[in-house]
């Protein structure tokens, strides 16, 4: 009779007897087993035995093959099932509370709870999405950016906390978020909260936190991606010692979505040692419907979801461009587990884009844009001649040096990674234009944003200016302080909270200073990429001008729900004001930047669509270059 056992995640098939046949042996060869021996030993080590031992059973049982399991290999198994049995629960449950029934779910219950015991009064959407994540247990917000996942998350918590489920929270992001989740937490909770930050700083000091006793624990952890991948082994003994009982939230979740980075890895590693879990993240499946596997294998490590031949079927309808049998799919096994709050049940005022403010270029930019614009033509015609990888590079690039025309020309003057290729190298009194150009005139965009902001001053309103050169953010803020008007900048080489760091300005203490009605600073001057997630401006901040733009989609529409949101939006209504110059490439940049964010919107409010809030931003540069200079 052939011993099933199991042992270090590993299972081992002793078929001493050699009673399989050649074609049921060819069977474990394609589930992964190897051959250990003559003896009839074969193995398999997987972090996915939990689906393939089940198949293992169903299959010799349909073979009539003699087996026993061993007591560690039953006790898997029993393990195991009750985790199945567990998981089908839920997702019973989750499925009749989307499809509306309520009906012995415990909705009343939940919401008396948190009427009574959240000094936050929580959105009816943000309520339901609460309830929707303490019902499933381990489970995914979706929700779009704005619409308040945070403070759900929070009110779940403190119930399941009051219940002594749970008596921590330890919140793997970005570091843009961490000063949200402080807030928030006091702001829903009504208290403030023991806060560690684990992120940077001293790493003995830092792994130092992780064993001290449970007297001495914080509520509120709050860790980087990047410092959870060199602090595994600290955070598993920290989850796993007595008296610990941690509510896990992957925050910006997107970022594990990537099958086999080191950083879903990590998450991985510690997930199945917390108690409850949540994912949160407005953008669920940016490129590929295999985005959320690792999502849902971090929701619930022991039972996955989407077992491996699942998976291997969604990417299978995928590459056959069989969406809707893909979409069936998802939506049977994880649609119950996930909760989604679209733009349109938000009940926000209606932001008003203004139309662009068109403006005529100054002497030396249009000398400058003509000379760049008509140089880029002539190398076109002969780009058939180059390899077409360096062809893709070129263009690129060029396309980077019309957006640096259109945003300061003296950007001209520095260097481009890994591009060589000299626009203006023959015509010396061109250079001499870009080196001499703050000399010889301002950009017209900024006489006209000095206007504007002016404008918008006497109106008592705060603004925020974004750009995308770190020398046009430069540029802004140096011109409007010289005019007499407070402003700070965030950019990308401006720190983020830290242990570390506790003399330099940050992210956070800036974007506080400016939510403050009384500081005195009434302009932020700031770039997408630095401070387009996870940071909120809406509550005091109903302005944004765009002194220029990038094909990027994602930081486009990212930057647009800085000011629009949840939480003020209802009653103050969100004003986009964009710098144009004619005849140039901002129109271009515009006009598609508005097509596929409506686009985008449209499919953010189905599910299950492949969206990507990446957007494709190198493959937008190339478009854009044949759009504006032709050629294939």
């Amino acid at each position: 009779m052939i011993l099933i056992d199991i042992m270090n995640n590993t299972i081992i098939i002793n078929e001493s007897s050699s009673c399989l046949k050649p074609n049921q042996i060819s069977q474990m060869y394609f589930w992964g087993f190897v051959k250990e021996s003559e003896h009839g030993l074969y193995q398999l080590s997987s972090r996915s035995i939990e689906s393939i031992l089940p198949k293992l059973l169903n299959y010799f049982d349909k073979e009539e093959i003699s087996f026993s399991l061993s007591d560690s290999c039953q006790e898997y198994l029993t393990k195991l099932n009750r985790i199945r049995d567990a998981l089908k629960k839920v997702i019973d449950l989750g499925m009749k509370y989307k499809n509306g029934d309520f009906k012995n779910t415990g909705f009343t219950e939940f919401s008396s709870f948190v009427r009574s015991n959240i000094p936050r009064s929580l959105k009816d959407h943000q309520l339901k999405a609460a309830f929707h994540l303490y019902l499933v247990q381990n489970g995914a917000n979706f929700s779009v950016p704005g619409s308040g996942k945070t403070a759900a998350v929070l009110s779940v918590y403190e119930k399941l906390k009051s219940e002594g489920k749970v008596n921590l929270i330890y919140v793997v992001g970005p570091p843009a978020c961490f000063g949200p989740w402080q807030v928030e937490f006091e702001l829903t909770l009504g208290r403030t909260p023991n806060v560690k930050i684990l992120a940077g700083g001293d790493h003995i000091q830092r792994k130092l936190e992780y064993y001290r006793p449970t007297t001495q624990k914080a509520e509120l952890y709050l860790t980087t991606y990047q410092t959870l991948l060199n602090d595994q082994i600290e955070v598993k003994t920290f989850l796993t010692q007595s008296g610990t009982k941690a509510f896990l939230v992957i925050d910006e979740a997107h970022y594990i979505k990537q099958l086999g980075g080191s950083w879903a890895d990590a998450v991985l590693q510690i997930s199945e040692y917390a108690q409850y879990r949540c994912i949160l993240t407005g953008t669920p499946i940016p490129r590929s419907y295999t985005d959320v596997f690792n999502m849902f294998d971090v929701l619930w490590p022991n039972s996955k979801p989407i077992d491996e031949v699942t998976k291997k079927k969604i990417e299978i309808h995928q590459e056959n461009n069989d969406i809707a049998s893909a979409k069936k799919i998802l939506k049977e096994v994880i649609g119950p587990l996930f909760y989604r709050v679209r733009k349109s049940d938000l009940n926000l005022i209606p932001p008003v884009f203004h139309p662009p403010y068109i403006l005529s270029m100054n002497k030396y930019e249009r000398l400058l844009y003509d000379a760049v614009e008509n140089k880029i033509r002539d190398y076109s015609k002969q780009d058939y001649l180059r390899n077409i990888d360096i062809v893709r590079k070129l263009i690129r690039a060029r396309i980077i040096r019309l957006r640096q025309c259109v945003s300061y020309p003296g950007l001209l003057a520095t260097a481009l990674k890994e591009y060589e290729e000299s626009l203006l190298e023959d015509k010396s009194d061109i250079s001499q234009i870009i080196s001499d150009y703050d000399s010889l005139e301002q950009p017209a965009k900024l006489q006209f944003l000095t206007k504007l902001v002016t404008k918008l001053q006497k109106q008592n309103q705060k603004v925020v200016i974004w750009a995308h050169f770190i020398g046009t953010l430069k540029l802004i803020t140096k011109h409007l302080t010289q005019k007499g008007y407070m402003c700070k900048l965030i950019y990308g080489e401006t720190p983020t909270e830290q242990t570390s760091i506790d003399e330099e300005e940050t992210r956070e203490k800036i974007r506080n200073e400016f939510m403050d009605l009384e500081s005195g600073l009434n302009i932020l001057v700031a770039n997408p990429a630095a401070c387009g997630e996870s940071i909120s401006l809406h509550k005091t901040c109903y302005h944004a001008i765009y002194y220029d733009l990038s094909y990027n989609c994602a930081q486009y529409l990212q930057s647009l729900d800085r000011i629009h949101r949840v939480g003020g939006s209802e009653i103050n209504q969100a004003n986009y004001h964009f710098l144009q110059y004619k005849n140039t490439i901002d129109q271009d940049i515009l006009f598609n930047l508005d097509k596929k964010a409506s686009r985008m919107y449209e499919l953010i409010e189905e599910d299950y669509n492949i969206y990507s809030l990446d957007m494709f931003e190198e493959d937008e540069d190339i478009e854009a270059y044949h759009r504006l200079f032709g050629g294939e």
